[in-house]
């Protein structure tokens, strides 16, 4: 019976959870000694914090899930209960395992090495091949059904061959990276990825009874391990801090996301769950891409006569700045979704731009703002937006598929 499986999968991650929350304090030394901390940028002085404790919560992961392997095919321990052993299940299960696996040990060296932001986008791709591979061994199919409106031109099929394997690739570097860009306060990086969790959750568990039912089985026993860990995790990070998560938590976080939507079948829907992710990335794009100057770090800047966040800002010559990004900015700047500062300096004209980030910008709108309340902002923009992913989940899909 799937249910066993499946509260013996709940049973063991709530006790992950639980070792997560206590094993992060118990390594605190050992990272400390090790050089992997550093200081909080938005507090006043301050001890050192450990960096790169994503590798805790990844570590009881991977273990709840190691010793979960046998779990769903016991049934074939007993020969007469087992007509053939679900080998395509099982492929799933493994290779999917040594993509997140291949995914926090990248993200740790990340984290040790400081790795360049080119490097970021090459890790990503490698540690998914393993989970192209079980796609293609166990599925593999690339047909996808054309919307209403494009089915004149298109039909009612298209097969979209290697470009759909494209496509799959590019959704784990995308959730890898969209987490990793939309973090620099606490609690916000395990905060964001425990609501899109918890909303996987939610739909998984909604279609329980649809005739994906297996796929959304399979996507429960992985997403519901990372919901705890990620909850113990969240316990040290959260406002103020005693922890960092790290890149490795970014990395870990995002490669099971993508893990679970493409093996799952639900990579559509589960980009949907990633719209504040989204805005973040086509809103920060001019500085990704250097069109418009982009310092190492984005976070808000602290003003220790307050204690509140306030935008950061990117100052640099006007005189460097492209054809392309002057036109971007002033674009921005007439729909005031930035703030622009001029002055005039000994080698010529100055700006001053807030770093364009999803934090700048709401602080933009409500200006400074104490930590803790950020983050609540921030992650209830989140819960907005899987509320709008489930309406367009449910309701508003109808205007393009047949339901």
């Amino acid at each position: 019976m799937p249910a066993i499986p499946l509260l013996v999968n709940v049973a063991g991650s709530v006790l992950g959870g639980l070792a997560t929350a206590k094993l992060i304090p118990a390594f605190r030394e050992h990272f400390i000694a090790a050089r992997l901390c550093g200081r909080d940028l938005n507090k006043s002085g301050g001890e050192a914090v450990p960096e790169s404790q994503g590798v805790i919560s990844g570590a009881v992961f991977l273990l709840i899930l190691f010793l979960f392997i046998p779990v769903p095919f016991l049934s074939c321990f007993v020969e007469e209960h087992c007509k053939e052993f679900p080998h395509h299940e099982f492929v799933a299960l493994i290779g999917s395992l040594l993509a997140i696996c291949c995914m926090i040990f990248l993200g740790f060296a990340d984290d040790v090495l400081n790795l360049r932001w080119r490097h970021k986008l090459l890790l990503p791709t490698a540690a998914s091949l393993p989970l192209l591979m079980v796609y293609f061994t166990t599925f593999g199919n690339t047909t996808i059904v054309v919307p209403k409106p494009l089915r004149p031109l298109l039909g009612l099929h298209v097969d979209l061959g290697l470009l759909y394997y494209v496509y799959m690739g590019m959704l784990a570097v995308f959730c890898t990276n969209a987490i990793n860009i939309l973090a620099g306060i606490n609690g916000l990086e395990a905060g964001q990825s425990l609501v899109i969790a918890g909303s996987i959750i939610l739909f998984n568990i909604a279609e329980l009874n649809g005739d994906w039912r297996d796929d959304h089985l399979f996507s429960l026993y992985f997403i519901i391990p990372f919901f705890f860990t990620t909850l113990g995790l969240l316990y040290h990070n959260w406002y103020p801090s005693r922890v960092f998560v790290g890149d490795t938590f970014c990395y870990f976080a995002g490669m099971t996301f993508a893990v679970v939507g493409i093996v799952g079948h639900f990579s559509k829907t589960m980009l949907l769950f990633f719209i504040p992710q989204v805005l973040n990335f086509l809103y920060s794009l001019p500085q990704l891409l250097h069109i418009i100057p982009c310092p190492r770090h984005r976070v808000p800047r602290f003003d220790p006569s307050t204690g509140k966040l306030s935008m950061s800002y990117s100052k640099f010559k006007v005189k460097e700045l492209s054809d392309l990004g002057a036109f971007i900015i002033k674009i921005a700047e007439v729909l005031h979704i930035v703030d622009v500062q001029r002055s005039k300096g000994e080698d010529g004209e100055l700006m001053e731009i807030n770093n364009m980030t999803l934090i700048n910008f709401v602080l933009k709108l409500i200006g400074p703002t104490h930590e803790r309340t950020l983050t609540l902002l921030l992650l209830i923009i989140q819960v907005l937006g899987s509320c709008v992913a489930f309406l367009v989940r449910y309701q508003l899909v109808r205007l393009f598929y047949d339901v």
